[in-house]
């Protein structure tokens, strides 16, 4: 199995079919939207966290922006996503802290990141992955392909992470995250996966029994 030759399939089905992560990453460009994009992409489709970030992105640049707007103002604005009320409520004490612990600037270190308020190991990844900086994040769908590919036979998504790095060469760990995700999204789903039409079913151990 050509590992670079995958990723690569996936990256041009999930463009092909229009994966919610590619509109997703192309509405955030800094570490601060990367972060706080993370944090509200939380149990959230790609498609709402889309909604959200545009909508508070019009307003809001800095964590100073985010700090000086009540609880309310924000909810409304990010009510697409999953538990928007509590998001609201982390993303002023997020602002807060980067404002009084990190000079409004966004640590790109993994062990500062995890301290941060709705910040776990997976949203950490992520900002730091999308920052330049070579690792792997791992969700429900980097997970679930990794598994069924055969790639990794592993129970939890830090352990997927771990096997993962062992895998691919770190230069291509900067693109595994959104060709898996974007894949999962619309193609090896959770339920009903396309696998009559998928370009990796050739080398798939499950070829269909999971399209049910």
């Amino acid at each position: 199995m050509d590992l670079e030759e995958v990723v690569e399939l996936m990256e041009r089905e999930a463009k092909k079919r229009g994966a919610a992560v590619y509109t997703l990453k192309s509405n955030i460009k800094t570490p601060f939207q990367h972060l706080v994009a993370a944090l509200l992409s939380s149990r959230t489709r790609d498609e709402a966290t889309v909604q959200a970030v545009q909508k508070l992105f019009s307003k809001v640049k800095t964590p100073e922006d985010i700090a000086k707007m009540d609880e309310d103002e924000i909810a409304d604005l990010i009510k697409s996503v999953g538990f928007y009320r509590v998001k609201a409520k982390r993303l002023k004490e997020l602002a807060k802290r980067l404002i009084e612990d990190y000079n409004s600037e966004v640590p790109l270190e993994f062990d500062e990141l995890v301290k941060l308020p709705g910040i776990g190991r997976k949203s950490a990844n992520v900002v730091l992955v999308y920052s330049g900086i070579p690792t792997i994040p791992v969700d429900t769908h980097v997970h679930r392909i990794s598994n069924r590919l055969g790639l990794v036979r592993t129970a939890k998504p830090e352990e997927t992470e771990k096997e993962l790095k062992k895998i691919f060469p770190v230069e291509m760990w900067s693109k595994v995250n959104r060709a898996f995700v974007g894949f999962g999204q619309t193609v090896c789903r959770p339920q009903k996966p396309l696998c009559n039409e998928c370009p990796l079913l050739n080398i798939c151990p499950r070829k269909g029994l999971d399209e049910q």
